[in-house]
Order: structure tokens, then sequence, then C-alpha cells
């Protein structure tokens, strides 16, 4: 892999290149420091709003113009919205490079925000909604953002915002967040493909070097709290449970023992999660352990899809395999199997542009930098057994989060509750 290229702006904006010669075709992304965390309370959802609206016309362009500026090139426009940032991409051949960066801005510089665009993009966005709340799996997530850092805080919001909000935001309010959010300080412009840094600079410089520098807005960590919360719903036959604890975030070099130690409990099907639960009890068909790393505080997951009628047994035993491991030292073959898994998952992204993108984009939001090649896994393979047992004595000692959507038996917590402090 030739390695990533990054320059700044005058104005504070920043330029990522990442080579790759042999593309034939470029992935061009915007990624903006601005996400449902920066989001006051009365304006929750807001900033999934805005990026709704960024492709319902520009002073030269109509919502129509748009779409057929990029699939006229056989490109393809999309965007999301997340807590900590928001992004744009582009993605189609290497020699529209020029017109891509020039559509990206339009959008995301010059949005006119239509009033009669507006009203059809809530409705839009309010089915999307009902989408969200009648999944379980989604709903299982959000009752566990909601244990792990109570109903108040902003991480605890979901993305999409709240049904009453979305229906009162007027275009004064969108284009008062844009003015507020959408500033060069807090601006990566991404390109992985034949590309250089000589060639992408002055490009973004041409269409972005008028952006408003701004003021950077540090993220709100988010204390731990822990605790139970659940979303019965009509219908479902499945019980969905997520289970965590906290983690560091990805500026502090903890959270490499928390990698490793989800890893080696859940990280394929010879793993002791997915062997116990799965392979020889049949407690779950899907069962996984992540290491959610986010600027704004770690998650610990332990997540699942079970039978109402087998939900305590599932969650007694996950409580027993995380004892186990606070109690056990791991062994150095187990440890080996979770490092050569990890370092396989991260030379797979390394071949993927857009989580290459987004991985160097989120170092230069989190860290100021980018890691030099190969860090990340030299420091991994730094972590010794004792650090990730004490991953495990730290949540036992802890408060677990847990979150429970779908067909949730009457008696689950008080049953569940001395397990895992809830």
């Amino acid at each position: 892999m030739s390695p990533t290229q990054h320059s700044t702006l005058a104005n504070g904006l920043r330029v990522l290149a990442l080579p790759m010669s042999w593309r034939q075709t470029l992935s061009l992304s915007v990624f903006i420091r601005s996400g449902s965390l920066h989001e006051p309370r009365r304006w929750a959802g807001i900033s999934h709003v805005v990026e709704h609206m960024a492709f319902k016309g520009t002073p030269t362009r109509s919502c129509q113009a748009i779409n057929l500026a990029a699939e006229a090139l056989g490109a393809e426009l999309n965007a999301h919205t997340d807590k900590d940032h928001t992004a744009y991409h582009l993605d189609g051949l290497a020699a529209d490079l020029p017109l891509f960066v020039e559509l990206l801005a339009d959008i995301i510089l010059h949005p006119s925000v239509p009033e009669d665009e507006l009203e059809r993009e809530r409705q839009v966005i309010l089915h999307e909604l009902t989408e969200v709340e009648e999944d379980p799996v989604t709903m299982a997530f959000l009752a566990f953002d909601r244990a792990c850092y109570g109903a108040m805080h902003p991480a605890a919001r979901p993305v999409i915002g709240q049904r009453a909000t979305i229906e009162r935001l007027t275009r004064a309010d969108l284009l008062a967040y844009l003015q507020t959010q959408y500033v060069a300080s807090e601006v990566v412009v991404a390109a992985a493909g034949p590309v250089d840094l000589d060639t992408l600079v002055p490009l973004v410089e041409r269409h972005f070097g008028a952006m408003p520098a701004g003021t950077p807005q540090p993220l709100p960590r988010a204390p731990w709290q822990g605790g139970w919360r659940q979303y019965r719903l009509g219908g479902s036959s499945q019980t969905q449970l997520v289970l965590g604890y906290p983690a560091p975030t990805p500026d502090d070099d903890r959270h490499l023992a928390h990698v490793l130690a989800a890893a080696l409990l859940g990280e394929g099907m010879s793993s002791p999660l997915l062997d116990e639960v799965r392979e020889r009890r049949g407690l779950a068909y899907h069962v996984a352990c992540s290491a959610d790393l986010l600027p704004f505080g770690g998650q610990f997951i332990v997540e699942a899809a079970t039978s109402p009628a087998q939900s305590l047994e599932y969650l007694d035993a996950v409580a027993t395999l995380l004892r186990r491991h606070a109690e056990t030292r791991p062994k150095a073959p187990e440890l080996a199997r979770a490092r050569q898994q990890l370092r396989l998952r991260a030379l797979r992204q390394q071949e993927q542009p857009a989580r290459r993108l987004e991985q160097a984009v989120q170092e230069l939001f989190t860290l100021g930098r980018l890691r030099a090649d190969g860090e990340w896994l030299e420091r991994l393979d730094a972590v010794t057994p004792a650090q990730v047992q004490a991953v495990f004595r730290q949540q036992q000692a802890g408060r677990a989060a847990v979150g429970v959507a779908g067909s949730v038996p009457q008696r689950l917590r008080e049953q569940a509750a001395p397990w895992f402090g809830v």
C-alpha cells in the first residue's frame, strides 16, 4: 500500500489522498465532524435531516439535476449520518475526479433547502423512522445506548432523531445549523484510488477554499451509567439482547486490551462465546462480541437474538463466560488465534477504499494525526495476557448496560439483574 498523503488548506480544511494505483475507479468522500452528538436537544435529528436536504437542490441544480449529474457519469452518490460525523460519498471513474469535487462542494456548501422539498423529505424521514421503530435489532441497540449513557445525554439519542422534532424543524433551523456546524476546521476531503495529493489539493482548494474556517467543537464525552432498558414490540417472536461494559476511546492505548479481549471471547466460530452459545447449546443463531471504539466513549458489546424461552439461559451463559475469563488468564494459543483474526480483519479493511478512507479520517478527527503503517497491529501484539484478563475483571467489578427489544419475558430483568448489576 502507498502511504496516505495529507495536507491542510489555509482555512483549516484537511485533504487526504490514499493512492491505489491499480484501481480504475475512485472513491471521494467529504467528512464533516458534525453528527447527532453535536445537536441541542430541541434539534435532535437535525444532522440527518440536513444530510437528506443536501441532495434536494442548490442555486444551480435541482434535486433531479444533482442525481443526473452523478448517474450520467455512471457514478454512485450517497451519504450517511452518524453520532460523531456526517459524510458524503461519490464513487466513479478516476478521470471524473474534478467533476466529483465540484458536485460535492455544490451540495455541501450551497444547499438551497427548498420549502416544498423539505416537506416531502420530512415524510420520507418519518417513514424511515417508522422502519427503525419496528426493527427489534435497531431498537435493542437504542435501548443499549440509553442504558449506557442515560436518556439525557446526546450519545443515547438515535441518529435519526425523534418524531416530534422531525415534524417541527424549519428551513431556518437547518440553515442556522449548517452555518454553525459545516465549517472548514471540521471537514476532511478524502479520495482513494489512482490519485495523489498534488492532483487533489488544487481541486479542493478551488471549490472549498472559501469555506469559513469556523471553530472546532469537541465531542462531549459520555460518562458511563449502566442499567437495563427494554422495548417490547408487538409481532416479534424473538428477544434481541445487547449487553456490554465501558471501553476506552481510541486515543487511549488501553483500548487495545479491550479489542483483543472481545476477539478472544467472540471472534469466530471457535471462540468461547459462539462455541458455547451456538454450537454446544443452540441458544442463538446470531451471537457476536465486539469492541466499538468511539471518540466519545467505547463499548464492549455482546449481542444476540434468541427465543423468549431461552433468553434467561442465554444471559446465564454469557455471565458465566465473562466470569470465567475474569478468573482465568488467557492461554497463549487463545490469544494467538484472536490476534491473527484481528490482523486479517485489519488487512482486509486496508484493501477496501471506503473503509480506509473512514479509518484515516477518524484518526485525524480523534488523534489529530495519521497512524504509521502497522502501528496499531504492533501495539496490539504488545498487549499481555494479564492486561486482557484485567478487562474482564474490571467488568465484573462494574455495572453492565443491557438493552432488550422484541418479545421480552416479564421477569427477565428481575432474574438476570444479579449477574450484571442492573
